[in-house]
């Protein structure tokens, strides 16, 4: 067996049942579903007829459910527009509206407490996905109130690091509700995003009222001028065409052809620069023709990153990452003998690698399309990347990395980052989707991480749910469930609509489960194959 490799963004939480009990609310016009977190006693998933058709604001209607169901949701005596914050109101692709919600006590943000209302196109609600912290009210911590100052929390935050890191971005510390210990209290959510001496994007919630740190952990994922055509060769020796720009008699790695523009970047071997930091300088080269060795990465980077953003495009009329078309932005040769890659909030970082364990990381398409994927996720149900919701987040890379490649069409498999894992030796990977354990990794949730390194297992267990997506994409019998096969074009649609509709923050497994069935019935009915079929998948891997 060989040592765990793990790539990516930069479980603890016990078994919760995802069995729907058939329950009846007052105000719902028929048989509703309703699943359980029985971790914090309140419901993680909601479904049916919620509420009757109405002309109210899709916000509207979802505020009165809340208030019509406080003794299910045990958010406290006030009002549902003073506990929830809305975030965001759109359209999903089948006309439904979505409405994205922060939960607030007292008008501060319960960190990681987010939520979704799905509300069809005649005003009626049909979901409610993402679990309220109940009870808050009355709890004893809440009622400390603050001692130390936020300036205070981001020392102590950096002093925590054990080195003074020079910070991409100045540190700010914002009061949040933080119920991740179990007892809800007032704290500073500090984050630390720097490249020197090394990499780190770390999340701090330093306790608002002894100064305590209540938890931390590394949010980094590890792993003008006329537009013109250049050709260049790839870290595998391929040719690949690529969009730039000429500008001045200079070639300039730039494709303002895909939202609003592509641009690859030189970081020539440093971890910073004298006088700034990333990106580094765009890559130029006098002929339009990038073949020297040096390129090959900046190739790679270019290309697979415009291949992504017409997957997402053209499969599901998705403009960028953001949907908005934000700048895909890459920096290639980040420091030296670099094993990783690495999404760090605002773009993609690529090392060369030690030629040993790894080649240039942008060489793999499924590499390139994870980490991008993770900016998709941070985008959209933004979960949390610890336990299982960090788990769920590096799962949803590894997929849509794998469908990105199969996309792309050149030898597509279900193997993670096999074009650039062990150079020297040919027919490893660092994960499988098809057979999670060849490498190590669990492939059924009584087999999963319990403790508290990687992030509470995020790398480890993701496997759980890649299995489950293979299964889907392929079918098969695994521990004794068969699995009807759907194909990879409805698997994807699925996890898409999942990711981008009703998961939330910290979504668990069990609530990832009712999201892709809930997604599949959106997309295909409620009686569908597909629905039986991904219920099976679930099933077979030990989610329930």
């Amino acid at each position: 067996m060989k040592k765990k490799k793990w790539l990516g963004m930069g479980l603890a939480i016990g078994l919760v049942s995802s069995s729907f009990a058939p329950t009846t609310f007052a105000a719902s016009t028929g048989p509703v579903k309703m699943q359980m977190n029985h971790k914090v006693g309140s419901p993680e998933f909601v479904s049916g007829k919620l509420t009757a058709p109405s002309s109210l604001s899709s916000e509207k209607v979802l505020m009165q459910y809340f208030d019509s169901h406080k003794d299910k949701f045990k958010f406290g005596s006030k009002k549902a527009e003073e506990s929830f914050q809305v975030l965001d109101v759109s359209k999903d692709s089948l006309g439904n509206s979505v409405v994205r919600l922060q939960q607030l006590y007292n008008g501060v943000p319960v960190w990681g407490s987010t939520q979704v209302g799905l509300v069809d196109d005649n005003g009626a609600l049909k979901v409610v996905s993402g679990t309220v912290q109940p009870d808050l009210e009355g709890k004893q911590n809440l009622k400390k109130g603050k001692k130390i100052k936020a300036d205070k929390a981001i020392e102590i935050a950096k002093s925590d690091l054990g080195f003074d890191p020079k910070l991409q971005k100045e540190a700010e510390a914002q009061l949040v509700v933080f119920t991740g210990n179990g007892s809800p209290e007032y704290a500073y959510f500090v984050n630390l995003n720097f490249l020197d001496p090394e990499p780190g994007n770390w999340n701090y919630f330093v306790d608002a009222h002894d100064g305590s740190i209540l938890n931390k952990f590394n949010n980094m994922d590890e792993v003008s001028g006329s537009n013109s055509v250049g050709t260049g060769t790839g870290v595998l020796g391929d040719t690949k065409s690529l969009n730039t720009t000429l500008a001045s008699g200079t070639y300039y790695l730039q494709d303002n052809t895909r939202g609003s523009g592509i641009f690859t970047y030189d970081m020539s071997g440093y971890s910073f620069f004298p006088d700034f930091f990333l990106p580094g300088s765009l890559w130029k080269d006098s002929d339009n023709v990038l073949n020297a060795a040096k390129d090959k990465a900046a190739v790679d980077a270019h290309y697979y990153a415009g291949v992504t953003y017409d997957f997402y495009k053209n499969v599901f009329g998705r403009n960028s990452y953001d949907n908005k078309g934000a700048a895909i932005k890459s920096s290639v040769h980040y420091s030296r003998n670099y094993n990783n890659a690495f999404w760090n909030g605002s773009q993609m970082v690529y090392g060369d690698g030690d030629g040993t364990n790894f080649t240039s990381f942008s060489g793999g398409i499924d590499v390139v399309g994870h980490e991008l994927t993770h900016a998709v996720t941070e985008k959209s149900s933004g979960l949390v990347y610890q336990n299982e919701s960090g788990a769920l987040n590096e799962s949803l890379s590894d997929i849509f990395g794998t469908l990105i490649e199969f996309y792309n069409g050149k030898n597509p498999d279900y193997e993670i980052g096999e074009d650039i894992y062990t150079p020297g030796t040919a027919g490893d990977a660092l994960r499988s989707m098809s057979d999670p354990t060849k490498y190590g990794y669990p492939d059924h949730y009584s087999k999963r991480y319990t403790g508290t390194s990687d992030n509470g297992g995020v790398h480890t267990n993701s496997s759980i749910i890649n299995k489950a997506a293979y299964l889907l994409c392929e079918g098969g019998t695994h521990y004794g469930v068969t699995v009807p096969a759907i194909g990879r074009d409805k698997m994807g649609a699925i996890f898409y609509r999942a990711n981008t509709v009703y998961l939330t923050s910290n979504a668990t497994f069990s609530q990832a489960r009712a999201s892709a069935a809930q997604a599949a019935a959106d997309l295909y009915g409620a009686g569908s194959a597909e629905v039986n079929a991904v219920n099976k998948a679930f099933d077979a891997v030990g989610v329930q």
